[in-house]
């Protein structure tokens, strides 16, 4: 069918080159309540070397973002030292339904193993409220540990998936 070809995802480390399209970057305010705007986020990666952005690109146009948080920042949600966290991950309104977060999560391990070779976990918090992103990661190959934390909005569940591409 002509012209529903979705373009292809790919995950890339953020550039400048991408700094225009984060500043228009839309998430609801609900989505807001969950993760942190890309702008935000990008500011305490500039401040902690142990955090590296990342664009979900769907062609070449950003449609989604994450950060990945190494050393001290994983320590409240794994005891493991060669975990990383990820953190502010979303999908941009405008991109949700259309298969870019599944596409994300399954090129992340690969991501992972390329870009982070000694990390052999990836842990998340997810808000208890939110149902939608916990599917997502459970489908994913994500795990709720049992542990739990206050997070901004509420309690979050930590999440963790083991990596085996070693």
């Amino acid at each position: 069918m002509k012209g529903e070809t979705m373009e292809r995802v790919s995950l890339q480390v953020y550039s400048a080159e991408n700094k225009a399209q984060m500043q228009s970057y839309h998430l609801t305010k609900q989505q807001l309540e969950y993760t942190a705007h890309p702008i935000d986020a990008l500011k305490k990666c500039k401040e902690d070397p142990s955090r590296y952005p990342v664009v979900i690109l769907t062609g070449i146009i950003p449609a989604g973002f994450f950060v990945l948080h190494e050393k001290i920042g994983v320590r409240p949600y794994s005891k493991n030292p060669n975990a990383i966290l990820l953190r502010a991950y979303s999908v941009q309104t405008a991109f949700q339904g259309k298969g870019i977060a599944k596409s994300s999560m399954e090129l992340l391990t690969l991501f992972l193993a390329e870009s982070f070779p000694k990390i052999d976990e990836v842990v998340l918090a997810v808000n208890s409220a939110n149902d939608i992103a916990q599917q997502l990661y459970k489908k994913s190959g994500f795990r709720d540990t049992g542990r739990r934390i206050d997070g901004k909005s509420g309690e979050q569940y930590i999440f963790s998936k083991v990596l085996n591409f070693k």
